[in-house]
């Protein structure tokens, strides 16, 4: 890959109050797509407030394009039904990682009615690594977050930012 920025390390760590499905819970999953790529966590079982802790990789070539997750719940004898979605606009990270000051809170990032953002977010340089950590509200949905972990990886030989 040519045009390899880099990686993006996903940590999805957990779903919160997550919408009812079934007849009184769900079997939540979360797929994570940007572009072309297509990744998906394992289903948890019977669970409104699941824990993941899976770390997903994107390679990133345009920094431009949005992360964009959704939450199904698994069925085995029909399309699995939507429990939401949500949209990270990831320019805001990758800037900081190409313009970091070593050793401090690089910045902060509000919730708004243009980001999914349940909490404020903040873009740290945390040992020798750029992490945000986020929680993301999850629309065209009644209820539900999913919390995050953002983490830049450099690939030797790769463009670089």
């Amino acid at each position: 890959m040519e045009n390899l920025l880099g990686l993006l390390r996903i940590r999805i760590h957990r779903g919160i109050n997550l919408a009812i499905r079934d007849v009184t819970t769900s079997d939540p999953y979360v797929i994570v797509r940007m572009g072309k790529q297509k990744l998906k966590t394992r289903v948890v079982k019977k669970n409104l407030n699941p824990e993941w802790n899976e770390e997903l990789t994107l390679s990133i070539t345009e920094p431009i394009l949005p992360i964009k997750l959704l939450v199904y719940d698994k069925d085995t004898f029909s399309l699995d039904d939507k429990m939401g979605d949500a949209e990270l606009d990831i320019y805001p990270f990758i800037e900081t990682v190409r313009n970091i000051p070593s050793g401090t809170i690089i910045t902060k990032i509000k919730p708004s009615r243009q980001n999914c953002l349940s909490e404020e977010s903040s873009i740290i340089w945390e040992n020798d690594q750029v992490v945000q950590n986020v929680f993301m509200r999850l629309q065209n949905v009644e209820r539900g977050e999913i919390e995050l972990q953002l983490q830049w990886i450099d690939v030797p030989g790769s463009k670089g930012l």
